[in-house]
Formats: structure tokens, sequence, C-alpha cells
């Protein structure tokens, strides 16, 4: 499932995988690129303001409004840089569906001072990514902990902040990946299933569109809207950069005011999102005929932003359903082999989103005897009380997965990305002290509140060899007359 991957993958995102290519010079004869930054006479730099420290990561803020946060690990011998932009699909407006990940990979295409960043991410042994996901964008790099790659990263990282390329001649060349990767998704009828419930459970909100965006606006969107999107969006005041691994955090802090400062806080400001769906005023079921191996049955429902303090026991309710070999859905789907997989799960976005739960069908087994199974056991939770046991083993699970990732430096700045986007880096924190407290209570409480049938969206993917489609004309053009 496109969300469930991109969440364990890379906390969250769709991917870009790097590769190395030949060198990329500006486009001739074109305004589109940016001038690079000026370093002589620069003034001089006001100090970062230390803001907090919470659990060994330190936040510093720039007097651009840049965000950083340092996260000292002597006992690794690498260093990861990660930069995360407040943008994604959910910024995007009509017409421009998958802007955010078109972006992501444009990024990547270089800047005057580095004209082929694959290739500077191989010659340093780094190994990078870039996600993109709703609410924000990130890159990264982990390489060797020296002083020569960390000045490298952090150079590169604030140059191409602001001066990368995005031309013309990139766009046209890298939408075709993207629009393999949409090709990709497209055939896949669970991740497609998933799309169509989320579009139909949100009416309004931009998480209902897929981060991916649409063929249409892929194949068309005009490079001037993706360099004003760039232009707004990847500024300094609307960044969180982290530093984490073997640094020395005095040293690591100036360099990071030497390349970063320079570049000035941007004039505009960014309003913030206020389109919200109303609630949900009756149950939605979604079909999908396509061709396929295996039948699926799911359904969503609404829940609170991921900072809200019901969601810590959303989670634990999502690991009474779906953990195997107990959990609730396993029991009444796998066991009676009504079903050959079952799953739950939450994300954790800014906004409100939704608790998903499904079920994959052998062609052989009845659809509809999954469905009806499935539905019962999420109606039958306010009537079957949730246990003491349930509850208990389902925190343990969740907190031991929290305190794993504390193992490694890079997972941690990686999973400071995600906790940006819902909009506080310190939520990673708050969420796991949330999930430790929750109650037998709590959890009987959530499920009652939102887990009814007036709030639920359903579908069911049914494998249809021939499917029949109404295919539309396009528009005609009217010459007048």
């Amino acid at each position: 499932m496109r969300m469930l991957i991109s969440l364990l993958v890379c906390l969250l995102g769709l991917t870009l995988t790097v590769r190395a290519q030949k060198k990329n010079t500006p486009p001739k004869g074109t305004n589109s690129q940016p001038e690079a930054k000026v370093m002589e006479n620069k003034p001089a730099l006001a100090a970062p303001q230390k803001i907090t420290t919470v659990e060994g990561i330190t936040e510093y803020r720039l007097q651009n409004g840049l965000r950083v946060l340092l996260f000292p690990d002597q006992s690794k011998q690498t260093i990861t840089v990660n930069i995360t932009y407040m943008v994604g699909s959910k910024h995007e407006n009509y017409g421009e569906t998958g802007m955010a990940h078109l972006l992501e990979h444009l990024v990547f295409k270089g800047t005057p001072k580095h004209p082929n960043i694959p290739q500077e991410l191989t010659e340093h042994g780094a190994s990078p990514n870039g996600t993109t996901w709703y609410d924000r964008t990130n890159y990264f790099e982990t390489f060797n902990a020296t002083e020569e790659n960390l000045k490298w990263a952090l150079d590169l990282e604030a140059d191409r902040m602001v001066n990368s390329y995005i031309a013309k001649k990139d766009l046209e060349s890298e939408m075709t990946v993207v629009r393999n990767e949409f090709e990709m998704g497209e055939n896949d009828p669970r991740s497609v299933l998933e799309d169509r419930i989320t579009s139909t459970a949100f009416l309004w909100h931009n998480y209902g569109k897929s981060t991916i965006g649409s063929r249409a606006d892929l194949e068309n969107v005009p490079i001037d809207r993706l360099q004003a999107f760039y232009k707004k969006y990847y500024q300094p005041d609307n960044a969180v950069l982290v530093v984490a691994g073997k640094i020395d955090e005095a040293k690591t802090l100036d360099m990071i005011n030497q390349n970063f400062g320079i570049t000035p806080k941007p004039a505009r400001e960014i309003p913030p999102t206020y389109t919200f769906d109303p609630t949900q005023d009756g149950e939605r079921t979604v079909t999908l005929r396509r061709t396929g191996d295996v039948q699926v049955v799911m359904a969503a429902y609404h829940i609170p932003a991921g900072s809200h303090p019901d969601f810590a026991p959303l989670q634990v309710l999502s690991r009474v359903l779906g953990s195997p070999p107990s959990g609730r859905l396993h029991k009444a789907l796998m066991d009676t082999k009504k079903a050959s997989a079952v799953y739950s799960y939450t994300l954790q976005f800014k906004d409100p989103f939704l608790l998903f739960v499904g079920a994959e069908v052998l062609k052989e087994k009845s659809l509809e005897d999954a469905r009806t199974t499935l539905l019962a056991t999420m109606d039958d939770l306010t009537k079957t009380p949730i246990t003491k046991e349930e509850v208990e083993r389902a925190k343990n699970e969740i907190i031991k997965q929290i305190e794993l990732s504390f193992n490694s430096s890079q997972n941690i700045a990686l999973q400071l990305t995600t906790y940006s986007g819902i909009g506080d880096w310190r939520m990673l924190f708050l969420t796991r002290d949330r999930v430790k407290q929750v109650s037998v209570e709590d959890v009987s409480r959530v499920a009652a509140t939102y887990l009814k049938q007036d709030n639920r969206t359903s579908g069911m993917f049914m494998p249809t060899e021939k499917p029949v489609r109404a295919e539309i004309p396009p528009t005609p053009t009217l010459n007048p007359w």
C-alpha cells in the first residue's frame, strides 16, 4: 500500500533514488536559473539563538528563521544531514497535483555551484535520498564523519535551498521518471483502492489527493509554476535542518550559520491551511474493478491530527485490531481463513487524517463474507470490551519500536522529519510519553467516539478480467463564427 510502504521505508514518503549522471549545465537563453550567492563582503551574522534541549537534541534558530536541530552522537562514525521543508502535496493548488514530488526530483539536478549533485554524492561516499509526503519534503545524506564531508554537505543543502536550476529541460526528463512511478502505483490495486477511499473520505482537504498527483498535471504543469512553488516554499524560514552523528556541536553550529545564515528571510508569508472537511454525514462506499489476482476490502475512519491527545490511544487501538496473532482482525479473518492478510494502521499528520483497516482475500474466497466480518469486528468494539491485556500488549509493541529507533542517530534524524511536519519535532517524545499513559478506558473511549458507521468510508477491489469502461472524449475546441 502506497501510504504504508512510504511510512515504513523512509518515514512516510515517496522515495527518489539518486543515480549518477553526466554533468548538468545551466540551459542557455533562459532566465530560470537563480544567481549564485555572492559571498564577498557579506554582513556580520547574528549568533544562532538557543531555543531548547530535549533528550540530547538541541534546537537553535538562525536570524533568517531557519530551525536547526543538533544531535551529537560520538558512538557513530557517521553524520546525517537532513533538511525538511514544510511543504508537501497538501500545499498544491488546482492543476498542480504532484508538483511537490516533481520538485523533489528537480532539486537533485544541480545549481551553478553544484552542477552535478549525484556525482558529488558518490564522490563523498554519501548515502542520500529524498522523500515527499502530504505535509513536508526532505533531503538527506549520511556520510563518513569528517569535517570535509560535513562542510560539503552543509554547503550543498544551503545552496540548493535557493539556487537550484528548476529548468524546463530537467522537468521534461524527470516528468517521465515520475510518470513511471505513477504507473507502477496504478498497477497495484490495493494502493489504488486506498487512494479511492481516501479521496472519497475527504471532500475538500488536500489529504484526499495522492502525493504522486494526477497524470494530466504531471504531463502538463508549466515550468514557471514549479519555479514559483520552489521560490515560495524553499526558504530558510520554512525549513528544519537536522545534523546528527559524530559532530562537534559548537563548530557545526558555526558552519551552519556561515552557510545558511547568509540567505535572507523572505518578505512573503505562508498562510496557514484553512480548508477542512465537515463532519462526515453518512457511510460512503467505493467499488474498484480492475485486473488483479487478489481481492481487497478496506475501511477508513476520520480521526484527529497527530498532535491531538486522542492520537496515542488510537495508535494503541490500531495495534489491538491488527497485530498478529492476537489482533481482533487477525482472529476474525485469518484464524477463520476468510482472508490471507489483514492490517490496521494510523498515520500521524499535521491535520486530521484516517485510521485504516483492511484484508486481502483469495479469489476463491467470498469477498462479501470478508467484508461483513471486517465491518462487524469494527462495530463490535463497543460491545465486546477491550481488555487490559490487549492494551498493554499494544503499548509495549509501540514503545519498543520507538526505543529501538533511538539506537541510530540516522533514524532519529529522519524521524524528526515526520514530527517537524506535524508541527513540532518534540512530538516524537510527547507521542512516546502519551502512549505510555494510555489506559483501557482511553482506548474504549476513542473506539466509541471515532469508529462509527457514519464516519466510515469502505471499499472493495473486485478483480475483473475485462473491466467495462466508458471513455469520455476530450473537450472540443470551439471556433467563433
